[in-house]
């Protein structure tokens, strides 16, 4: 274990922005970027061993830091709403994304760290959890006003250097902020200045592209409204306040532990064949034996309910085994709505377009003899559902959730995923040797990425108590090791 006793040094604040920029910019937030209005940011960091010839400091400084705030300055021509904040007009009835010349821009911190940067990229072992959390920047965020996103390069003397990115939910979900990042670094490694990019990597902000039928932004703009007045009996802004709810969800590092693991592309193989060959031997519930809710055995699971399934077995088990006593689970999980929508949503739309569901899985399922198999088939059958319509019960989101909330209770969620090719993000200086979702510490969330080290492998990020941590650790590698 890696002691949390180091510290970091700020040597810079910049505020970057296109400054040629004399755009007006004025973007309404849909209802799936308000779902997440108050949510905690999203939180990663891409970690970067320095070439053998460019250890010396002096090359971060006089090199790596002003190549990466040119053209992060270059970027935001194409990403201009990320230089804006998220405003709530007085004679508006739902916030929106809004860009003036002359706002401040990005907030790009440049600090150093005496961390062991060796130790840092080390997946053989686990981390304290509070460790990452000095290279992941602050997000502002107040009643009138929130940025989008905010930005910390650290360097690692002679090691390496890391970028850490804190993005506001409300702005932008997964997909739309690997796609800002891989922008960003195809721009850096150009030779000259040029902001010209592929047309791949060119964001599409048209919110016309978004149907809302049902008048879901009213209903999750008045949804927040609610909370407001309940938080803030005495507020006489109309409930308009825009400050994230960070004490809702504050990172949960004390006494905790941060850890990768990593499911190869032939323990994948070994868990989907192992599911399958149980599949029509295993009833899951009451429901299924009469067929109701019965799907056909696959014939392939994918990856993530593989990964997902042994992942959430383990971590229930593993608190089952700390506490020694039974606790509720519930899993749930996001899904990219573009192409599930009608008509398709664009690849390079830039916003959220994501959509929460909780699987139906039963407490007792997670630590069940089969559990697998059981938790497998209940993420395959959620899914099936969502596929004949991703937005059945959007409306119902809140409440599903609150209604899962308590004590005793484990709520078991996914950020990242393993298709967004975060390894593959190159600013000019080699891939990155670590990615991490830094943010899963806010909850008990599995932090999602393709493996560095194979194709069709996949990493798992995890913050876990200490003994918890402990126990999913056992569990995690012998599961693996049975035939």
């Amino acid at each position: 274990m890696v002691s949390n006793k180091n510290s970091i040094k700020i040597h810079d604040h910049f505020n970057v922005t296109h400054p040629s920029s004399e755009t007006h910019l004025s973007i309404p937030l849909t209802f799936f970027d308000l779902f997440w209005l108050r949510f905690h940011p999203v939180e990663r960091i891409y970690f970067y061993s320095f070439p053998s010839q460019h250890t010396d400091p002096s090359f971060f400084y006089n090199q790596i830091v002003p190549k990466l705030k040119t053209s992060l300055s270059l970027t935001l021509q194409h990403f201009l709403p990320l230089a804006g904040k998220i405003v709530w007009p007085s004679d508006s009835e739902k916030p929106i994304i809004q860009y003036n010349p002359g706002d401040v821009g990005v907030s790009l911190v440049i600090a150093e760290s005496d961390a062991n940067f060796n130790h840092i990229l080390d997946n053989s072992l686990p981390h304290e959890a509070s460790e990452s959390r000095s290279f992941v920047p602050h997000l502002e965020s107040s009643d009138s006003s929130a940025s989008a996103i905010s930005i910390q390069i650290t360097l690692f003397p002679n090691s390496g250097f890391c970028i850490g990115i804190s993005a506001h939910h409300a702005v932008l979900d997964g997909k739309s902020s690997t796609l800002f990042i891989k922008a960003w670094a195809s721009l850096c490694q150009k030779s000259e200045e040029s902001s010209s990019l592929v047309q791949e990597l060119e964001p599409l902000f048209d919110r016309e592209v978004i149907k809302d039928p049902k008048g879901l932004d009213t209903f999750f703009t008045n949804h927040w409204k609610t909370i407001s007045s309940m938080l803030n009996p005495s507020d006489t802004n109309n409930n308009k306040t825009l400050t994230i709810l960070s004490t809702a969800f504050p990172p949960k590092v004390e006494d905790s532990l941060r850890a990768t693991f990593e499911l190869t592309r032939s323990d994948l193989d070994k868990i989907k064949k192992k599911v399958l060959s149980k599949w029509d031997t295993t009833i899951v519930d009451e429901v299924e034996s009469n067929n109701s809710t019965h799907y056909p055995k696959p014939h392939a699971l994918s990856t993530f309910v593989a990964t997902c399934a042994y992942v959430t077995v383990c971590i229930a088990k593993a608190f089952e085994e700390s506490e020694k006593k039974k606790q509720k689970v519930w899993f749930g999980f996001t899904v990219d709505c573009r192409t599930r929508l009608e008509p398709q949503v664009p690849d390079n739309y830039f916003g959220n377009c994501v959509c929460g569901h909780v699987t139906d899985a039963k407490s007792e399922d997670f630590t069940k003899e089969d559990g697998l198999v059981i938790v497998a088939k209940k993420i395959y059958s959620k899914i099936k559902k969502i596929d004949k319509g991703v937005l059945d019960g959007i409306e119902n989101l809140f409440s599903t959730y609150k209604s899962l909330m308590g004590k005793n209770v484990i709520g078991i969620g996914v950020a990242g995923s393993n298709r967004f090719s975060v390894y593959g993000t190159n600013f000019g200086w080699g891939n990155p040797t670590k990615v991490e979702i830094t943010s899963v510490d806010r909850g008990i969330t599995i932090g999602m990425t393709e493996s560095k080290n194979e194709k069709g492998g996949v990493e798992v990020g995890l913050v876990l108590n200490k003994n918890v941590m402990g126990f999913f650790h056992i569990l995690f590698h012998a599961g693996l090791s049975q035939n």
